[in-house]
């Protein structure tokens, strides 16, 4: 992070989210997929399924969001909780590729427009993109914290 701080305030947030997604990223490396999907507290929040809801996240704010396609088009779920509820078909890689690319169209959907642009598909009404990344940067912060401390569990089991 200490390469960015004389940099401009966008550069900086960028700089921020991108160290998150990778941390979350990361959160399932080296794991078996029965350990990834393990259930570690009563609600339906596994690792695995954490990573998928971040996915869901990040389609919200960067495609909802700036775009305006309702939920069904870009093919997410209605509402945050059924973005955690793994199927057969989710699999470490086939999430993570998945979270990759939500990422990257994260970026590419952000990138022609400035800090105090506003975007109208946010179910709050018109809002600037610096506050889609304030809010999106405070999200992923509080997810990496929970898959940590997922992590760790799984690990010290």
């Amino acid at each position: 992070m200490d390469d960015v701080i004389d940099q401009p305030l966008r550069v900086q947030w960028e700089s921020f989210l991108d160290d998150h997604r990778a941390a979350l990223h990361a959160s399932l490396d080296g794991l078996t997929e029965e350990q990834a999907r393990r259930q570690l507290v009563p609600s339906r929040t596994t690792l695995l399924g954490l990573v998928k809801h971040v996915t869901f996240v990040e389609k919200v704010w960067f495609d909802e969001a700036i775009t305006g396609r309702p939920r069904a088009e870009i093919g997410i779920p209605a509402t945050p909780d059924e973005s955690f509820v793994l199927d057969e078909t989710d699999t470490i890689d086939s999430v993570r590729t998945a979270y990759r690319q939500a990422c990257e169209a994260s970026r590419a959907a952000a990138a022609p427009l400035d800090l105090d642009d506003v975007v109208t598909g946010n179910r709050r009404g018109p809002v600037p993109l610096r506050w889609i990344y304030l809010h999106f940067l405070r999200e992923i912060a509080q997810h990496c914290g929970h898959a940590d401390i997922l992590r760790e569990q799984i690990l010290t089991e």
